[in-house]
C-alpha cells in the first residue's frame, strides 16, 4: 500500500508541473479522459489507492494527495488552469458510469474551416446564376431595341439618340469605380457585405427601367427625359452588377468550384439574354412590321407630293401605330421588371456570402487609391481588360445595330425577332460546350477558338442577305456570343488569384477588379454606340420612316460586318500577351491553398494562446 501511495504521489508530480496549461492540453487530448477533482477524504484516498491500476485506461480518473492542504493547493490550481478545457464536461457521466454525451473538442472549427472548404451545391450554383439573369434580361432588351425605340417610337432625332446612348453608357461606366469604392468601405452584415447592395437597389432599378420605356406627354423635353432615366438606370444597375460580379470570389476558395459557378452563371445569363430578347422581341414585333407602314414614308418630302385626304388618312394611321407601339413597349417593360424582382428574391434566399479566407491574420488595410494603383499595375489584369474591351465593343455593335440592319438593310424585318432568338438559343446550348473545352484545352485557347468563329459568318450575312443564310449565321454567331460572355468572367478570378499571390497581405480589392473591368468595357461600348448612331445621322437616317436611303443601308452593313471584325482581330492580338497559362493557374491555386492553411494555423495558434 505504501508503495502504491508513493506511485500516486510520483504520478501527480509528473502530471502536474508548474507550467500547467500546455501539458494538460496534451494529456487531455491523448487520453480523452474525464477529469474530476475531489477534496481529500479518507474514503477517496483508500478508493484511489485500490483503483489506481485501472485509472489509466478508464475515462474517470481520481487524483489523491498526502495532505488536505496539498490536495487543495493542487486541486485549486488545476481546476483554475483547466476550467476552459473542462467546460461543458460536467454531468457527462450518469449514475451507472455511462457517457450521456461525448466531451466537446477543445477548439471548435472556425467558419473558414467548416463553410469555405465545402463544395458548392447545385442549388447554390443555380440560385447564384439566377441572380445574374435579370440584369441580362434588361440588358438584352436595351441592347437590341433601345436604339430603334428612341428613333422610331420616341421619335427623337439620331443626334439626340446618340447622345442618350453615349452619355448614358459613359455615366454608367463612371459609376462603376464609384460603386466599387463604396463597396470596399462597406461593413459586413448578417447577410454579407455585397448582398445588401443587390437587394436594396432592385426596386429602384425596376422603376427606372419602366420609365425608360415610357413616352412622356410632352414633345420638347423628351431628350432630357430619356437621358435622365437612362443615366439613373445605369447608376442603379451598376449598384447591382458590381457586387454581383464580385460575389464570385466569395462563394468558394476552390478554382474549380468558382469556374463551375461561373459556367452556371453564364448559362443563366445567356438564357436571361434569350428571355429578354424573346419577351421584348415577341411583344414589340408588331410595332416594326410593314403592315403598319403606309404606301409612302411619313416624312415631309413624301407628304408634300400627296393629296390632303391621303395626308390626313396617313397621319391617322401613323398615330394609331404610334399609340400601339408605345403600349407594347410599356407592357414589355413591366414584364421584365417583374422578372427582375423574382430572380433577385431567389438569389437572396439561396446564396450565402462568405468572407475571404486567403489573407493572413496580419493583413493590413490599404486605402482605395493605393489599392487602385496596385490593381492598375497588375499586368495580367490590364491585358485581359484591353483584349475583351475590343471584343465587347464588337459584340455590342452587332447587338445594337442588328434590328436596324434586318429592318432597313436586308429586308428581314419580319424575321428579326426569330433570328435573335436563334442566336441566343445557340449561345445557351453552347455554354456547357465551352466550359468543357476550357477545362480540356485551357481558357486562352477557348477564347481564340470561340471568338474568331463569328467573323466569317457576319461577313457572309452582309454579302448574302437571305433568310436561310441569316439562320445559319445566327446559329454560328451564338457560339461566339457564348464564348465572349463566358471567358472573361471565367478568366477574371484567375487574375484576382494571381494578384492575391503577389500581394498576400492585402485584401478587399475584388470590387476594384470587377468595377473597373466593367467601367472600361462599358465606356468603350458607349463610345461605339454613340459613334454608330452618329454615323446613321451623317448617312441621312429619316426618323419615323418605313424606308431609309441607300447610304443608311450601306452604313448598317459596315457596322455589322467590317467594324466588328476589325475590333475582334485587335482584341485577339492583345490577348496573345495574356500571361496566365494553365500551368501558372495551377501553381497559383496550390500556393493560395498553402496560404489559406497558414492563415487557419495562425488563427488556431492565437486561440491556443488566448486559452
Amino acid at each position: 500500500m505504501a508503495a502504491e501511495s508513493s506511485r500516486v504521489v510520483t504520478e501527480e508530480q509528473e502530471e502536474l508541473p508548474a507550467s500547467g496549461p500546455v501539458t494538460h492540453t496534451h494529456t487531455h487530448t491523448r487520453s480523452q479522459s474525464h477529469i474530476q477533482f475531489h477534496p481529500p477524504t479518507h474514503t477517496t484516498q483508500r478508493q484511489a489507492t485500490r483503483t489506481l491500476s485501472h485509472t489509466r485506461s478508464h475515462s474517470h480518473t481520481h487524483f489523491n494527495a498526502h495532505t488536505h492542504t496539498q490536495s487543495q493547493k493542487y486541486g485549486g490550481r488545476l481546476t483554475h488552469s483547466l476550467s476552459a478545457m473542462t467546460k461543458g464536461e460536467r454531468g457527462a457521466q450518469g449514475q451507472a458510469g455511462k457517457l450521456i454525451k461525448p466531451p466537446d473538442p477543445l477548439f471548435t472549427k472556425t467558419p473558414h474551416q467548416t463553410d469555405l472548404n465545402q463544395k458548392l451545391s447545385v442549388c447554390s450554383k443555380l440560385c447564384f446564376a439566377i441572380g445574374g439573369a435579370p440584369k441580362e434580361v434588361a440588358a438584352s432588351a436595351t441592347a437590341f431595341f433601345l436604339q430603334i425605340y428612341l428613333l422610331d417610337v420616341a421619335q427623337i432625332n439620331p443626334f439626340q439618340a446618340s447622345m442618350v446612348l453615349f452619355i448614358g453608357k459613359a455615366w454608367g461606366a463612371v459609376t462603376d469605380p464609384i460603386v466599387g469604392f463604396f463597396i470596399t468601405k462597406s461593413r459586413w452584415t448578417k447577410i454579407g457585405r455585397l448582398m445588401p447592395w443587390m437587394v436594396g437597389c432592385t426596386p429602384f432599378v425596376v422603376v427606372s427601367y419602366f420609365y425608360l420605356w415610357f413616352v412622356p406627354p410632352f414633345a420638347n423635353g423628351k431628350f432630357i427625359w430619356y437621358l435622365g432615366f437612362y443615366c439613373l438606370y445605369q447608376t442603379l444597375i451598376t449598384c447591382f452588377h458590381v457586387p454581383y460580379s464580385a460575389l464570385t470570389m466569395f462563394l468558394s476558395t476552390d478554382q474549380k468550384e468558382r469556374d463551375s459557378a461561373t459556367a452556371y452563371r453564364m448559362t443563366m445569363e445567356v438564357l436571361g439574354t434569350l428571355v429578354g430578347a424573346a419577351i421584348q422581341g415577341q411583344i414589340v414585333a408588331s410595332a416594326h412590321t410593314l403592315k403598319h407602314c403606309p404606301t409612302h414614308n411619313m416624312s415631309a418630302g413624301y407628304l408634300g407630293n400627296s393629296s390632303g385626304a391621303e395626308i390626313v388618312k396617313s397621319l391617322v394611321h401613323s398615330q394609331d401605330f404610334l399609340s400601339h407601339a408605345k403600349e407594347v413597349y410599356m407592357i414589355a417593360a413591366g414584364v421584365i421588371g417583374g422578372v427582375f424582382l423574382i430572380c433577385t428574391v431567389v438569389m437572396f434566399l439561396g446564396v450565402k456570402e462568405r468572407d475571404d479566407p486567403y489573407t493572413p491574420k496580419t493583413e493590413k488595410q490599404i486605402p482605395f487609391h493605393q489599392g487602385f494603383i496596385l490593381v492598375m499595375r497588375h499586368g495580367p489584369y490590364l491585358t485581359l481588360t484591353a483584349a475583351f474591351l475590343f471584343i465587347t465593343v464588337a459584340i455590342q455593335l452587332v447587338q445594337s445595330n442588328f434590328v436596324l440592319f434586318c429592318t432597313y438593310a436586308v429586308d428581314l424585318r419580319d424575321h428579326f425577332q426569330n433570328i435573335v432568338l436563334t442566336i441566343l438559343v445557340s449561345a445557351v446550348i453552347s455554354i456547357p460546350l465551352w466550359q468543357w473545352f476550357l477545362e480540356r484545352f485551357g481558357k486562352k485557347t477557348a477564347a481564340f477558338c470561340g471568338i474568331t468563329w463569328i467573323m466569317p459568318f457576319t461577313v457572309m450575312l452582309v454579302f448574302i442577305p437571305n433568310v436561310v443564310v441569316a439562320y445559319v449565321v445566327a446559329v454560328s454567331s451564338g457560339l461566339s456570343v457564348a464564348a465572349s460572355l463566358l471567358l472573361p468572367w471565367s478568366m477574371l478570378p484567375d487574375v484576382v488569384d494571381d494578384f492575391r499571390l503577389a500581394n498576400p497581405y492585402s485584401k478587399g480589392h475584388e470590387a476594384i477588379f470587377y468595377s473597373f473591368y466593367v467601367f472600361f468595357t462599358k465606356f468603350a461600348a458607349g463610345i461605339s454606340l454613340g459613334v454608330s448612331t452618329l454615323c446613321l445621322e451623317f448617312a441621312g437616317y429619316d426618323t419615323g420612316a418605313c424606308k431609309q436611303p441607300a447610304p443608311v443601308a450601306y452604313t448598317l452593313k459596315l457596322l455589322i460586318g467590317a467594324a466588328p471584325v476589325a475590333f475582334i482581330v485587335t482584341g485577339l492580338m492583345i490577348l496573345l500577351l495574356y500571361p496566365i497559362s494553365e500551368d501558372i493557374r495551377l501553381r497559383n491555386r496550390l500556393c493560395l491553398e498553402e496560404l489559406r492553411k497558414q492563415g487557419i494555423t495562425s488563427r488556431t495558434m492565437e486561440d491556443l494562446s488566448n486559452v
